[in-house]
């Protein structure tokens, strides 16, 4: 049996990078994402055994849609569902300041992202059930530390780390719930062609992190991966930031 995963947010940044590495590992993969262009360009990239689909996460309707052509693509295969990441959602943290953040906003920024986990876990439960499967909320690091005028993402972020622990009592032991916190992941050669860039750090940033560099999505991909096998079988309702050791320096202004 290939073991399949859904991956929300796959099209572009940290979710494409998971998309490729479980690809590459030998796993049926749904790719869901709101960018038309930038899920063709996955598209051709991909083999018979990726599925992308185009699905606003923050959108009832839309998630139905997308988990039933999911059922029909996999209908050769043995029911269920093995993996789920959460990933989708507005990538910038900047929400501007709180006096002028509209309502309207505000909800955008909840509904990609916590709305989206929701929606999609609750449409990915009885599959995820059948294969015993596991899920992969991502976070951030800003829902631990944050800089000025980040509150819809701080607060969008933290509703996952709750969701997350919430989900692992209520659906253990059958589903495994954890999440990531990545946190300096540099996404800029894993954009649509017309937004890729060169990847160029400097020494600060590299010296910002104990690791001594910035982070990549290949980092997440193995935690994605580490929390998905039986390896971390005793490992659920918890979070871990992915981010170089950046939220454990005290950093000072000179």
């Amino acid at each position: 049996m290939t073991p399949l995963a859904v991956i929300t947010g796959g099209a572009q940044g940290i979710g494409r990078g998971l998309v490729r590495h479980f690809l590459s590992q030998d796993w049926r993969v749904a790719a869901l994402d709101i960018d038309t262009e930038a899920l063709a360009e996955l598209a051709a990239d991909g083999n018979g055994s990726l599925l992308t689909l185009r699905a606003d996460v923050g959108k009832e309707t839309e998630v139905a849609a997308a988990f039933a052509r999911l059922a029909e693509w996999q209908a050769d295969e043995p029911p269920g569902l093995d993996l789920l990441v959460n990933n989708a959602g507005i990538a910038s943290a900047n929400s501007g300041p709180i006096e002028q953040l509209a309502l309207a906003d505000w909800q955008r920024w909840l509904d990609s992202h916590l709305t989206g986990t929701f929606l999609c876990t609750r449409a990915a439960v009885p599959g995820l059930r059948l294969r015993c499967g596991s899920i992969v909320n991502i976070a951030s690091t800003r829902a631990l530390q944050s800089e000025p005028n980040g509150e819809a993402y701080a607060a969008a972020k933290g509703g996952i780390l709750s969701l997350t622990h919430a989900l692992a009592v209520s659906l253990g032991p059958d589903i495994r719930v954890n999440a990531i916190c990545p946190g300096w992941i540099e996404t800029g050669d894993m954009q649509k062609a017309s937004r890729r860039r060169p990847v160029v750090h400097s020494d600060a940033d590299r010296a910002q992190h104990p690791v001594g560099r910035v982070g990549t999505p290949a980092d997440i991909a193995a935690t994605v991966a580490f929390l998905a096998s039986p390896a971390a079988g005793f490992i659920t309702g918890q979070f871990l930031a992915v981010d170089g050791g950046m939220t454990k320096k005290m950093i000072y202004v000179p």
